[in-house]
């Protein structure tokens, strides 16, 4: 039998070049059940794969999600969507997690109010599977609003790939070689989807409905200029804490 030790799983998530090696390892060793377990863990982590990932889930916005290979990994900067839904959400609203990948946005929206009506659709079958393990039912596969059923939306999500197509190549290895591109890829200017979606926006949003996504700050000028030509109101809320941007519609 393969025993690794605390000292042996560092070593090699320092070897590998994982800055946070002491608290990763604390990580693998909760998830492993034994040494042989904890030997194949570290190995996936040294490779390059995410860590949460490897150990099945992430903890995000005060819940912890399950995760599947291959699907994308939630983060912290995205906890500003959260609130802001959160905030506009009422009581029987209808919330829809779009592009949901693991449904991290939606499930912690539910957390915080459990009153709402939540949907959630991904394109990517891995992706849909595994918010099924998180959110349980009304979650649907498909392109965009295609996937989704008649409704009525208070709150939209849009948690799309935003990444410029030049600038894949410049993320982590681990996003670059361990997530759906589809996932990440924008386009040109990184809002081709965001584009679909604001366009198609206010056929879906209720009176008074919000949109939500997450951009850079070099998307503003051209986003809200997209949520202007679809006829919403167009706001941008950041959060230097989170390193956040995010860009409102309302119809």
């Amino acid at each position: 039998m393969v025993v690794v030790t605390e000292l042996e799983a560092v070593t090699a998530l320092r070897a590998a070049g994982c800055v946070f090696a002491e608290q990763e390892a604390a990580v693998l060793i909760e998830a492993a059940p034994d040494g042989d377990a904890l030997a194949h863990l570290v190995a996936r982590r040294a490779a390059g794969e995410p860590l949460e990932q490897v150990v099945g889930h992430a903890d995000f916005c005060g819940v912890r999600v399950r995760l599947r290979p291959g699907v994308f990994v939630p983060r912290l900067r995205s906890e500003l969507l959260v609130r802001l839904a959160v905030a506009h959400a009422r009581e029987d609203a209808v919330v829809v997690d779009l592009c949901c990948g693991s449904g991290a946005l939606g499930l912690a929206v539910r957390r915080r109010r459990p009153d709402i009506r939540l949907y959630a659709a991904d394109l990517d079958g891995a992706a849909v599977a595994c918010a099924r393990d998180n959110l349980g039912d009304h979650v649907y596969q498909g392109d965009l609003f295609d996937a989704l059923p008649p409704l009525a939306v208070d709150v939209l999500i849009a948690n799309v790939p935003y990444v410029a197509t030049r600038h894949i190549p410049l993320l982590p290895a681990e996003a670059r070689d361990h997530e759906p591109r589809r996932a990440l890829d924008g386009g040109a200017d990184g809002l081709d989807v965001f584009r679909a979606v604001v366009a198609e926006a206010p056929r879906w949003l209720a009176p008074g409905g919000l949109l939500l996504s997450e951009i850079t700050e070099a998307q503003i000028e051209p986003a809200v200029a997209a949520v202007r030509a679809a006829g919403l109101r167009a706001g941008i809320e950041r959060n230097e804490d989170l390193e956040a941007i995010a860009v409102a519609g309302m119809r």
